[in-house]
């Protein structure tokens, strides 16, 4: 394989790496958002009169 080849290879897998770590990191995100928009609701439903 040529070398550049390689290096092609090598950055392709490193961003294919870096990808999947942005969806976990987007995931848990949403599922912080979610937990304090529950947070909230639930704040605001027991301040209710």
């Amino acid at each position: 394989m040529h070398r550049s080849a390689k290096v092609l290879a090598l950055c392709l897998m490193l961003g294919v790496t870096a990808l999947l770590g942005a969806c976990n990191t987007v995931s848990g995100a949403g599922e912080d958002v979610s937990a304090a928009g529950r947070a909230v609701t639930n704040s605001a439903e027991r301040l209710r009169p």
